[in-house]
């Protein structure tokens, strides 16, 4: 259902300032008449010179199409592009693989493509693979948060050319959360993994394009890096208006689009004995365990006042992942006021709920480091939560990673 325009000021009046402050252009159009290009159109209706001779290999999974859903690569044989070979990401080509789940080298159906696994045995392209690559175009959907795989295989791509002095070329996408906020601690370096691979925050509020800039200059990269940018896209569209262009899920559990909003927090409990809700209609929405009763939770949680959100007790029965074919007891965490949530402060605070009422069954994972730990950045928000930190004493020390953040990352906006 649109947004009218007059909700859509009253949105944006009840934000903070530094929202408001983005979004004068975006106010300036009918919400109705706004319509987003990606940046395979864009290259496709006036850039495919870039591409003019060169042998290509297309990074990109089933997110990679026009907004009439026809493949990239095909669009680009269409258009007469020598296409070489196609690399995918975690969850494969087609996306259907499970989180986690190693993906072998295969060959595309419609194509007759090689197909090279960029999350099985390798992550990053060897010199075999790119044999005969003159360009490595790049496109698929983020969700924007740190510690989904694909800026991590993003990061990867670059340090390769950088290696075989390939260029690439990346075509640009919608940050799905609106590209406005920031929040949460920087990453620490000693946590650097593939869910971590770039001292940002977990939501970052950067396209894929944007990353790209951002990763090049920071890290010095010696890559000759070019962004297709998208048209009509404007930072808070995203997260206000998504049917703008159409959604594909970049993954399983990523079902609907307004799943990227709650999932820099609730996938917190990821590195818990606690279900994140895979194996149910909303993954990220229902979190639960045997253990949890929802009354009591929801309770307890809507009793902290967390800005933006509400909680409905919930019972659920996973397909599948943690207590698969058992009955767990939780809430269902609700987006009301999307202008005021915060999604990684919600997470937490879910978090510390569920350690402060049940401290003998809720577990952290153990791991050297913790999973949860990689997941938040930091080791000190798991700490503090186990040591009765209040939230308002753990959310004050990543308020500073956050000002620097956006000044790391204001060079390389486009939008």
């Amino acid at each position: 259902m649109p947004i009218s325009r007059r909700a859509l000021i009253t949105m944006m009046a009840a934000a903070p300032t530094a929202t408001r402050a983005a979004t004068p252009r975006f106010l300036s159009r009918k919400i109705s008449d706004i319509r987003i290009v990606p940046g395979i159109e864009t290259l496709l209706s006036s850039r495919l010179g870039l591409l003019a001779g060169r042998r290509i290999g297309l990074v990109t999974n089933h997110t990679g199409v026009d907004r009439q859903g026809r493949r990239d690569v095909n669009l680009l044989r269409a258009a007469n592009i020598d296409v070489g070979a196609l690399f995918s990401p975690e969850h494969g080509i087609a996306g259907i693989a499970a989180a986690g789940e190693k993906v072998g080298h295969g060959t595309d159906l419609t194509t007759g493509l090689p197909v090279y696994s960029l999350y099985g045995s390798t992550r990053e392209p060897t010199a075999e693979m790119l044999a005969g690559i003159d360009t490595l175009v790049f496109d698929m959907q983020d969700v924007g948060a740190r510690f989904y795989t694909y800026p991590s295989t993003l990061m990867l791509i670059l340090r390769a050319a950088a290696k075989a002095a390939i260029p690439v070329v990346v075509l640009d996408r919608p940050n799905p959360m609106g590209g406005e906020l920031v929040e949460g601690p920087l990453l620490d370096p000693a946590l650097t993994s593939f869910i971590g691979i770039f001292a940002m925050p977990v939501v970052h509020g950067m396209t894929m394009g944007e990353l790209a800039r951002m990763f090049v200059a920071e890290q010095k990269l010696p890559v000759d890096l070019t962004v297709i940018p998208m048209r009509g896209w404007y930072r808070g569209i995203g997260q206000l208006h998504p049917e703008h262009i159409p959604w594909i899920a970049p993954s399983p559990n990523i079902k609907w689009r307004w799943t990227p909003l709650v999932y820099p927090g609730t996938a917190l409990f990821e590195g818990t004995n606690v279900s994140e809700g895979r194996g149910t209609k909303r993954p990220f929405e229902y979190i639960g365990a045997p253990f949890i009763h929802g009354g009591e939770l929801s309770k307890y949680l809507n009793a902290m006042g967390i800005a933006g959100t509400k909680f409905h007790p919930k019972s659920f029965t996973p397909t599948e992942s943690k207590y698969a074919g058992k009955l767990c007891g939780g809430v269902q965490l609700l987006t009301p006021d999307r202008a005021s949530f915060r999604p990684f402060r919600t997470g937490v605070a879910m978090v510390k709920a569920v350690h402060d009422l049940y401290p003998k069954k809720f577990k952290f994972l153990a791991g050297t480091p913790s999973h949860f730990d990689r997941l938040a950045g930091v080791n000190w928000v798991r700490e503090d939560i186990i040591a009765g930190k209040s939230m308002a004493e753990i959310e004050a020390k990543w308020h500073a990673d956050e000002a620097a953040f956006r000044e790391t990352r204001k060079p390389y906006l486009l939008y």
